[in-house]
């Protein structure tokens, strides 16, 4: 039985050729995706600008009525509920932003929990309210300021490993293509509006693992080419080089995008938000790991002499008594 084969093993794709073009309307995006952030800004959530969550046990049924709860308490005015369950199929967790001037009047904070809570018992009486938390807005800015940070340090821990591993080239751009797929993800975010949380910044270190781990398969395979076709212009090597990699890109996108559609179409409301993320991150990242990791080699003057196995004294003298008989 032949085995099925998305890409042709004779195929031999000119990617490189249209370089510059891709490199100019990625730039472009990246400052596109930028003036978004700073302009229109990133939907903050409750991790990152403060707010209550309510934790609440229905005891006399099997299972939490999630999408009841939801319109009861937008209906309150307070904005879009984030429900989740919390624990047992009947305990969920009610997390809510802060309202405008809690910062200055702590008692409005106090004053949404009470209409909440009271508006959860009222249709729902076997509903018992275990506890009432809330994270202020100076504690979620700094736990931006980490999560961002946290990206920033992987991006960059990343990129010194493969400066050591490969040469100092594919480091830097190995960090270009993750500061490309990170920059247009939250531009994604931003342009959206779509809620900014902790689950997001987790989608987005799972995709700069997803974009390097291709990024990795395409370098480690333009390496041993460098070795292997000494005399072969670069751009032609690197293009056999993508070519060569590419029936494995396919397929791993191709696997991964299956589960992430179904999530997305089939997935609960609470997860969208990082399910996208990563949708797209699969898109960007593939696309980086060519068009932007790859062709920058050029200008960073990358040649086979780079790759060119240092003599020992050993194998000198070895070459030399062979020479001389």
């Amino acid at each position: 039985m032949k085995l099925l084969k998305l890409i042709p093993d004779n195929t031999d794709i000119k990617f490189l050729r249209w370089r510059v073009p891709f490199y100019v309307v990625s730039l472009l995006l990246i400052a596109a995706s930028m003036t978004l952030v700073f302009t229109r800004g990133l939907n903050l959530g409750v991790d990152f600008v403060g707010g209550q969550m309510i934790r609440v046990t229905f005891v006399q049924t099997a299972e939490a009525p999630v999408a009841e709860l939801r319109e009861t308490v937008g209906k309150l005015g307070y904005g879009e509920p984030i429900i989740q369950q919390f624990g047992k199929p009947n305990e969920i967790s009610i997390r809510m932003k802060l309202p405008e001037g809690s910062d200055h009047d702590a008692g409005l904070a106090d004053q949404m929990a009470r209409k909440i809570t009271a508006a959860v018992k009222a249709d729902h009486p076997d509903a018992r309210i275990d506890g009432v938390d809330s994270v202020s807005g100076k504690v979620s800015g700094e736990l931006f300021k980490t999560g961002m940070m946290a990206l920033g340090l992987a991006m960059v821990a990343i990129s010194i490993y493969i400066w050591v591993r490969f040469e100092w080239q594919f480091g830097i751009g190995a960090l270009f293509a993750l500061v490309h797929d990170v920059t247009l993800t939250l531009g994604m975010f931003a342009i959206t509006q779509m809620e900014f949380d902790l689950n997001i910044v987790a989608a987005l270190l799972t995709l700069i693992g997803y974009s390097l781990n291709d990024t990795i398969v395409v370098y480690d395979r333009i390496r041993e080419n460098l070795k292997k076709y000494r005399r072969m212009p670069v751009p032609e090597l690197l293009d056999l080089s993508v070519n060569e990699t590419l029936s494995r890109t396919i397929v791993t996108s191709l696997s991964v995008l299956i589960t992430l559609v179904a999530l997305l179409l089939l997935g609960p409301d609470v997860i969208f938000g990082f399910t996208a993320a990563i949708t797209l991150g699969i898109f960007v990242g593939t696309y980086s790991s060519v068009y932007m990791a790859a062709p920058i080699l050029i200008w960073l003057k990358v040649t086979p002499a780079s790759f060119v196995p240092t003599e020992s004294a050993v194998d000198r003298q070895e070459r030399l008594a062979r020479e001389g008989s």
